[in-house]
């Protein structure tokens, strides 16, 4: 009886959450069919979609979150994978500096990076390599935070070990033994990344970039159904994540090591 009431009680509680996330949203979806008096409609999907700006920032913020990904996976990736294997007391130093992007505010971080790059010889304060500099800082926990569990998810060492037994070099370790291991953690940080950098506001205003998430707030301003149909197209960009990386998660061997290729 007992068994029942708990099951019933976590049934009751799971509903409610459903309800508390989903009547918002589907609130959401019908206000942004009201662009047309009288009838529900996709004009507001319709004008969003016909506004050049909306494909210009959007495939800038695009460009943008590719290069954040690269550079963000290229900088984490290894210094986790070294941390974890050599210097494992170094770990909690990698876990404080992946909480600061939540303390120090984007404003700072912005005019911090304006300051520093806006003379000679690193004058990037014109080029869009600055933001993704910082992106790649506000993405930092995320991407870390992803890679760190997929390697503790796994026997590092042992995978290492055994793919340097059968005469596999680092490189080859890590492109042939690791990274397919980490396939799932790693697609989590692209796609965190990219929701980030999608909609990221304060940064690509102070730094002056015709990003998404300047574009965002600008029409939440100035319109009055179409705010809800971007954030309508947001939600479905971030479910339609999340359902990758669920098919790609359940086509991931548990406890198998990609070993097969090292000989």
């Amino acid at each position: 009886m007992k068994k029942r009431s708990r099951k019933a009680f976590s049934w009751l509680w799971f509903m409610i959450g459903i309800l508390y996330f989903f009547i918002p949203l589907l609130s959401s979806f019908l206000f942004s069919l009201r662009g047309k008096k009288g009838v529900l409609s996709f004009v507001a999907y319709q004008h969003v979609f016909a506004d050049p700006q909306f494909l210009k920032t959007f495939s800038f913020s695009l460009e943008m979150a590719i290069f954040t990904v690269i550079v963000g996976l290229a900088l984490i990736v290894p210094t986790a994978i070294w941390v974890h294997l050599r210097v494992p007391k170094a770990k909690p130093i990698l876990d404080v500096f992946a909480l600061l992007p939540f303390v120090i505010p984007p404003v700072i971080l912005a005019f911090g990076l304006i300051r520093s790059y806006s003379r000679p010889p690193l004058a990037l304060v014109q080029t869009p390599a600055l933001l993704v500099a910082g992106y790649v800082i506000v993405a930092f926990p995320y991407i870390y935070r992803s890679v760190d569990a997929g390697l503790r998810a796994m026997d590092l060492r042992g995978l290492t070990e055994a793919a340097q037994s059968l005469g596999s070099g680092w490189l080859s370790t890590i492109f042939r033994v690791i990274l397919p291991n980490l396939r799932t953690a790693l697609l989590s940080a692209v796609f965190l990344t990219f929701a980030i950098v999608i909609g990221e506001l304060t940064l690509a205003v102070l730094l002056a970039w015709p990003a998404f998430g300047p574009y965002m707030a600008l029409v939440g301003r100035n319109l009055a159904y179409e705010p809800a149909a971007l954030a309508i197209l947001s939600f479905a960009l971030t479910w339609g994540s999340i359902a990758i990386i669920q098919a790609v998660s359940r086509g991931t061997p548990g406890g198998r090591s990609n070993l097969g290729g090292t000989h």
